[in-house]
């Protein structure tokens, strides 16, 4: 399965005492759908993933399948830093009916480069879902380097890798070594557009959670080289693909959504409400982009 276009993270929803609210995370699938985004990545960083339960965690997964009901992609977070877990729960997504699995690079442990080809490897002959890389160095301190990208590349059920660096000619060569069979995804808001002018095939954003019809357009418009129209719109997202990064993600984003109107402003912790001098920062990049 290649993804492409604007794939949200998705936040995780919850209620005033932290348990996942389910009827908000159907109203935001049901408003991402409508406004035209291109798939949902299901507790993935953005949606918690690094506190929710075991059973939480599948649960979520196993919901959003079911609301989703076919009508555009769904990919199951299912990342750990031991192989024997991301191998369960790919197969757990799979069981669920995820069309998709993205696995983080595992954090912590700091495997060498060879231990990342054999982890990934073991879960793709494992499980037969389709995979995606997810490779966020800043967060998990390993670095998937674009060499072991190109070796996984070859497994049939590796489909592409979430480029979170923010590096931009590393995304491009990665692009060129790997050809245009292997997605390469942007997992940065701010150099989303510049990585889709070198062959980049969409964005698993975080500014989708609050503009998810622009988002949609920029990416489709830059898929298609009309760089013009895509530039105009990233344009007014630019505020938003900064300051939902003033604290740790998802920190910013859900005191966003919170204020459209789709969930409280809840975290778990150890992550805490986003401090006060920094709402007014994200309440002016959201009027930017979304006054008419």
């Amino acid at each position: 399965m290649k993804l492409s276009g604007s794939i949200v993270a998705l936040i995780t929803p919850m209620n005033d005492q932290a348990e996942i609210d389910y009827t908000n995370l159907s109203r935001l699938i049901e408003h991402h759908i409508e406004s035209g985004t291109d798939g949902i990545v299901i507790v993935g960083t953005t949606g918690e993933s690094a506190t929710l339960t075991v059973d939480e965690h599948l649960a979520v997964i196993g919901f959003a399948v079911k609301e989703v009901a076919g009508r555009i992609p769904v990919v199951a977070g299912t990342g750990a830093n031991s192989t024997h877990e991301a191998i369960y729960l790919t197969q757990q997504a799979a069981d669920l009916n995820a069309d998709a699995a993205l696995i983080v690079v595992p954090y912590y442990n700091k495997p060498t480069q060879e231990g990342l080809y054999q982890h990934y490897k073991s879960i793709a002959e494992t499980v037969k879902i389709p995979q995606y890389l997810y490779n966020v160095p800043g967060r998990t301190v390993a670095d998937l380097e674009n060499e072991t990208v190109y070796r996984l590349s070859k497994i049939d059920n590796i489909f592409g890798c979430k480029d979170a660096t923010g590096d931009v000619d590393r995304g491009r060569k990665l692009v060129e070594m790997c050809g245009p069979d292997f997605s390469v995804l942007s997992g940065d808001d701010a150099t989303a557009l510049d990585l889709m002018r070198h062959g980049g095939r969409g964005d698993i954003s975080v500014t989708a959670n609050v503009a998810p019809t622009l988002m949609h357009e920029m990416c489709a418009a830059a898929l298609v080289g009309d760089f013009d129209s895509a530039e105009q719109i990233d344009a007014r997202l630019r505020g938003l693909h900064t300051n939902l990064f003033l604290e740790s993600n998802p920190i910013p984003v859900k005191y966003a959504v919170a204020k459209q109107g789709y969930t409280s402003n809840t975290l778990r912790l150890p992550l805490t409400s986003l401090q006060l001098e920094h709402c007014d920062a994200v309440d002016r990049s959201l009027g930017e982009a979304l006054s008419s």
